[in-house]
């Protein structure tokens, strides 16, 4: 059973109404019950809450590796998707200078933006803006395109 507070934190947060019912089923086992095995049932009943909250705490932290592997890998296949498309739509893209010494280059599907000489760029593409991509390969070849092109 993991002590972590900060998942426990999480799982009173999610599961109040499990430790609202545990709590009342303690008050009513102790006073209502009047022998050694009312001690039985209030251990059982604390025993019952840790035991399920650090299943589900353990469960809570396994789902969200999971989910942050899956995001990562589906955002890395998005971006990926983006570069090789640029290729295609290289022809049809717009380059745009803007005043502040930012470009822009924007298809269809896909519009970049960033500083002239920082070496990164944004990437949007299908409406899914991605953080800062380094201005390397194709992603350089396709700005140097669409700024050939709209000289």
């Amino acid at each position: 059973m993991n002590l972590d507070i900060e998942a426990w934190k999480q799982f009173a947060i999610d599961h109040w109404i499990v430790i609202v019912i545990a709590l009342i089923a303690l008050v009513v086992v102790v006073n209502v019950v009047k022998t050694v095995a009312k001690w039985a049932l209030a251990a059982l009943i604390v025993i019952a809450v840790l035991v399920y909250g650090g299943y589900s705490v353990n469960d809570l932290k396994e789902v969200g590796t999971k989910v942050s592997e899956a995001g990562s890998k589906a955002t890395a296949a998005l971006l990926d998707e983006a570069i090789t498309s640029m290729a295609g739509e290289a022809k049809d893209a717009t380059y745009t200078l803007n005043e502040d010494g930012s470009y822009t280059v924007k298809t269809k599907s896909i519009t970049l933006s960033g500083i002239a000489n920082s070496g990164k760029v944004k990437v949007t593409y299908k409406g899914v803006t991605f953080p800062e991509v380094p201005l390397d390969g194709a992603v350089r070849e396709f700005v140097v395109a669409a700024r050939e092109a709209s000289k």
